[in-house]
């Protein structure tokens, strides 16, 4: 009986830290349902890998650094060797991924994922039409876009992996906070190469070696995100099928304690405190 008691105690407590964490993702939600309060964290977290990676502003990197004769402002922008840039943008759609997540019919998942992928690539379009790339502005021939968050970005790469192929032959190359952090190592390091050596052979070098790490990357992010949703169905199933099926007998169990009004039985801990009790 003892057993059965501490059982339902446990389970009592997965159930509040379950609730705990609901309220919590509910919240941010509510929070990133902003598009201004998305964008600020967007830029955060970009911050945050840009720190990582040693990174200083107005040194490596400038924030939302107005491109001369067209007004339009990356929200960061990371000078090269040459006098060159290289403009990158934060902002992600969000509302139709978090509608797909709350959506409780087959057909309204399909059709809010659908939409997601389409906001996706209207985002896509948008980044192309600025002047993010542009030869008068000694830019790089590639601009990059942040997603800054890893189950956006492997839940696009799951979905439709065609929008990234897109991106890039439309020059935009999507980054979540890991992939970024590996571009700007290329960065860091064409820049340190450039100041020493001045020479392009090094650079062309290092963009095939991080083209093939690049695919490489892709492939087990896919593995690991396919992982991710398995143990999430997992989780689903503990929380919710087995639950109720362990709280079955649980409850026929204390049922048949209260019916014959038998006692709970102490804890160990209380147990011992109380044999100390009578021998002191």
């Amino acid at each position: 009986m003892q057993k059965f008691g501490e059982l339902a105690s446990q389970l009592k407590t997965a159930g509040e830290q379950t609730t705990a964490l609901l309220q919590t993702t509910n919240t941010l939600r509510e929070a990133l349902a902003s598009t201004k309060v998305r964008g600020q964290w967007g830029e955060r977290m970009a911050e945050d890998v840009l720190q990582l990676a040693g990174f200083i502003e107005n040194v490596n990197y400038f924030k939302q650094k107005t491109i001369a004769g067209d007004g339009t402002r990356p929200d960061f922008t990371f000078p090269l060797p040459g006098n060159r840039k290289l403009n990158m943008d934060v902002k992600f759609p969000l509302d139709n991924y978090i509608k797909f997540l709350e959506a409780d019919s087959e057909g309204e998942k399909v059709r809010f994922r659908n939409d997601f992928l389409r906001d996706v690539k209207a985002r896509v379009k948008e980044v192309t039409t600025r002047e993010y790339i542009n030869p008068e502005q000694n830019t790089v021939d590639y601009v990059l876009l942040f997603i800054p968050n890893e189950q956006i970005y492997a839940f696009i790469h799951e979905q439709d992996s065609s929008i990234l192929d897109e991106g890039i032959k439309n020059k935009v190359v999507f980054c979540s906070p890991i992939t970024l952090f590996a571009v700007l190592a290329v960065i860091r390091q064409a820049v340190d190469n450039f100041a020493l050596e001045k020479t392009s052979k090094e650079i062309l070098s290092l963009l095939g070696t991080f083209n093939k790490q690049w695919r490489q990357f892709l492939e087990k992010l896919e593995l690991v995100g396919k992982r991710i949703g398995d143990a999430q169905k997992e989780y689903e199933v503990l929380t919710t099928t087995r639950r109720r099926q362990l709280e079955r007998p649980l409850n026929k169990i204390e049922y048949l304690r209260t019916y014959h009004k038998l006692p709970v039985a102490p804890d160990e801990e209380e147990t011992s405190l109380h044999v100390i009790e009578k021998v002191g």
